[in-house]
């Protein structure tokens, strides 16, 4: 399999004046977006991104060069200007070796699809969501897919080629009554394609986000106070993302700003609670095959049986640690330089019937749709909405309640779940961090936390 460029005659280029380890980024992503709101297409437009990142390093200090549309000699020249900008060393040895081969299933799974039939598909949701209740105000619809080539050429191992498609499809729900007004919001996201939809018609997804908007249209303000917190699989895992993945990303760890600094083979969470990170799972939206380093990705476990085991790395946060690449290098686009990042994390499934948590919980806060929220990863302090949240009554689900938000410390409440649920429930987001964006899922099962501060309505 040819290469677009030279990969060993641009890496000797780069490491011309010396270096630990470079790398060259070739990419050309083909993208499709839709947006409609009030029933009528905002936005519908397609485009190529074509261009190539070149980065040579030398210990803590980086370079990092970029251009569009590259062909191999203007490569070739921009890999010359990288090694002028850093002072001259012995160069570092440029491994060999065949190109791996193509990864995912080779081909592009929208290259059938316009722009019509997409918009197409946006019209469904409107429709769907409008016939639910007639106290929907409007439906915005968000569709957008890609297909990104690859080619990574790192120094210290063979090039790389990789075949990135996938889809995300979101569907935000305003309902009115009155003065009233709510929100609901659903997406579905995968390295797949449309043959998704057979397991979950989209259709779904627009009358689940309406129902909870409607639904609160008439839900009391949430109570305020302590309480035991159950979180329910189908909330999703921004928790997990959150309060504790990035404190988890080995640049943030090295730069002092991660409450988990210095603390490998510490007690950190409950026995009950195994943190993963695992972009191999197939068609998770956070999964790919290899990183942006050209590091295989693989599952990692950050925290097992509550003990911190180690972080997300990048290979140069690896080498900076004294560890192992765990293929999480990843970046937005060839012009950006790659950073640790998240793909898949997730709390893994526990010993406990989800229902069960339920009945053994005879009062609190039962939450079914996690929102926004902030996150300080050096304290490990958040403050998360509820975007749909329930009493627990009598070891039973209550009555719905609105503007809920969960106020803590993610350290803390990891050492304090006392339940985890058998199940699990993703939830899917781009993910952004100084400046870029990648594609990730999250997950968790059933969860329970004793007790919680939870910021709603005084005297409740």
């Amino acid at each position: 399999m040819t290469a677009p460029f030279a990969p060993g005659r641009v890496i000797r280029l780069a490491l011309a004046r010396g270096g630990d380890l470079a790398e060259v980024y070739w990419e050309k992503a083909r993208s499709a977006t839709v947006v409609l709101e009030a029933g009528r297409v905002e936005e519908a437009r397609a485009g190529i991104r074509h261009g190539a990142g070149i980065r040579v390093v030398e210990g803590e200090h980086e370079v990092y060069g970029h251009q569009t549309g590259p062909d191999p000699s203007s490569l070739e020249e921009l890999a010359r200007e990288v090694a002028r900008l850093r002072p001259g060393s012995e160069p570092a040895v440029v491994a060999s070796g065949a190109v791996a081969p193509l990864a995912g299933p080779g081909r592009d799974p929208f290259a059938g699809l316009d722009l019509a039939a997409r918009a197409d598909l946006a019209r469904r949701l409107d429709r769907a969501a409008r016939a639910v209740d007639r106290r929907v105000a409007q439906v915005r619809v968000i569709y957008q897919d890609h297909a990104q080539e690859v080619w990574v050429a790192p120094s210290d191992g063979p090039p790389v080629r990789d075949l990135r498609t996938g889809f995300y499809l979101g569907v935000l729900v305003v309902a009115r009554d009155g003065e009233v007004v709510q929100t609901g919001y659903e997406a579905v996201a995968a390295t797949r394609g449309w043959e998704v939809f057979d397991e979950q018609p989209p259709e779904e997804l627009a009358v689940t986000a309406t129902r909870r908007a409607v639904r609160l249209l008439s839900a009391p303000r949430a109570p305020a106070g302590r309480m035991p917190v159950v979180l329910a699989s189908q909330a999703g895992g921004t928790m997990v993302h959150e309060a504790v993945g990035h404190g988890l990303e080995a640049d943030l760890v090295l730069q002092g700003h991660s409450v988990y600094a210095g603390r490998v083979g510490e007690t950190v969470a409950s026995e009950l609670v195994t943190v993963v990170d695992d972009p191999t799972l197939p068609g998770r939206r956070g999964s790919y095959r290899f990183d942006d380093e050209g590091t295989p990705a693989q599952r990692t476990v950050l925290v097992e049986r509550g003990v911190l085991k180690g972080f997300l790395h990048s290979r140069t946060t690896a080498r900076r640690m004294g560890a192992r690449p765990t293929g999480h290098g990843r970046r937005e686009s060839f012009a950006h330089r790659p950073i640790p990042r998240m793909g898949n994390t997730l709390i893994a499934p526990g010993p406990h019937d989800p229902e069960e948590i339920l009945r053994e919980t005879p009062t609190g806060l039962y939450v079914t749709r996690m929102g926004g929220g902030q996150v300080d990863t050096v304290s490990g302090d958040f403050v998360f909405e509820v975007a749909e949240g329930f009493r627990i009554e009598s070891g039973r689900v209550g009555e719905p309640v609105r503007g809920a938000t969960l106020v803590g410390n993610g350290p803390r409440v990891l050492r304090e779940i006392d339940r985890v649920g058998s199940d699990l429930g993703f939830s899917v987001g781009t993910c952004g961090k100084d400046g870029q964006g990648v594609p990730v899922a999250d997950a968790q099962p059933t969860l329970r936390i004793p007790e919680m501060v939870v910021g709603g309505e005084a005297g409740c």
